[in-house]
Formats: C-alpha cells, structure tokens, sequence
C-alpha cells in the first residue's frame, strides 16, 4: 500500500467504506451482492476468491486495496 499516494488510498477507503454497509471493516459476500446487484455469481465468486488472501470469507481494507489499488 505504500506506493500508492494519500489522495488514492483515500479514495480507497472511501469505496471500501460505502461497501462495507455493515461498518465492521470487511466486506462480505452479502455487502458485495447488495452494491453490485447485477455481478453474475461466478464473477462474484472469482472476486471473492482472487481478494480474499488470507480465505476468512471476507476482504479487508489491505486485500481491497491489494485487489484494486
């Protein structure tokens, strides 16, 4: 996370923040479902799978960040 600039990690955590409904600083499944409506489920099991490093079922702000950053 580093190398990316104070503006885009803002930006970042602005995204992450507005997905994260649930405010617990994970976004899980059901988050992902609800803000991306129309993401097919295999799409949605790819992004899970590809942002979830650590395979706890949900993506914290680090794999966000890793994922899209």
């Amino acid at each position: 996370m580093s190398d990316l600039s104070p503006e885009r990690l803002a930006e970042l955590r602005q995204t992450f923040d507005a997905i994260d409904a649930g405010g617990d600083g994970f976004i899980s499944q059901a988050e992902l479902v609800r803000h991306f409506p129309g993401l097919p489920g295999e799409a949605l099991g790819s992004l899970e799978q590809n942002a979830d490093a650590d395979g706890d079922g949900r993506i914290s702000f680090e794999e966000f960040v890793r994922l899209v950053g």
